[in-house]
């Protein structure tokens, strides 16, 4: 007989922590190195789709490692430097507004993982994929894992890793865009970068004019002088 469910809730939520076992399972099955890849910066209205793979050094994990979205900015700063100096190998790769409007986000983001992993210093021979889809054309086996950044630490340290270089990209952006306010919302649609797309346009070849806000409105694209950025 089935036991009936509680409608009690619990008593404390239980915050799953990543670690390595998934990476472990992989050297026993003779498929090391592993190499765990994430993306930052597929919600915006502007900026890149950034992603990350890095392949842990199983002596040397850093302290700490979790999905960067349940990270304080200090956290994911101190954690991407430890991660840098300790790992055996980090590649970071982009696709830009104008790469994610001539496709769309889903396939701008799984090619950012593919050149990312392409990009690394050593052969994976596994690489491990945040969420439900596996990047077409890795040069080495794939899994993909629904919730992968609180599961998998190698998976965690990429997802440090393209956020911190995502946020340092669009802080540039705001320093050259300075109407928009990127520095402080990166690109999302607060109502802060809404009010300013509304008052001077969209930026070419910085927001992506393929996404439902432009779309819908029909503005008409700034066009800038983009020296310095490319």
């Amino acid at each position: 007989m089935a036991r009936a469910r509680s409608d009690s809730p619990p008593l404390f939520e239980i915050v799953e922590k990543p670690d390595f076992s998934f990476e472990t399972k992989a050297m026993a099955e003779g498929l090391w190195p592993v190499a765990g890849m994430d993306e930052a910066g597929r919600g915006p209205l502007a900026g890149p789709v950034v992603a990350a793979a890095v392949v842990l050094d199983p002596a040397n994990i850093p302290d700490g490692l979790d999905d960067s979205k349940r990270l304080s900015h200090l956290q994911r700063e101190a954690l991407f430097v430890r991660i840098i100096g300790s790992a055996l190998g980090v590649s970071m790769a982009s696709v830009s507004a104008e790469g994610i409007d001539g496709s769309n986000i889903l396939k701008a983001s799984l090619e950012a993982m593919r050149r990312a992993v392409a990009g690394l210093p050593v052969r994976p021979k596994l690489a491990l994929a945040d969420g439900r889809d596996v990047p077409p054309g890795l040069p080495c086996a794939g899994r993909a894992l629904i919730k992968g950044d609180q599961r998998s630490q190698s998976i965690a340290a990429a997802s440090i890793v393209a956020k911190v270089m995502r946020d340092r990209m669009m802080c540039g952006c705001g320093s050259h865009h300075q109407h928009y306010g990127f520095e402080v919302h990166m690109g999302y649609a607060t109502v802060r970068h809404r009010t300013a797309i509304e008052t001077h346009g969209p930026v070419a070849r910085l927001h992506r004019v393929s996404f439902a806000p432009f779309r819908l409105e029909g503005a008409e694209v700034e066009e800038e002088n983009f020296a310095g950025l490319e």
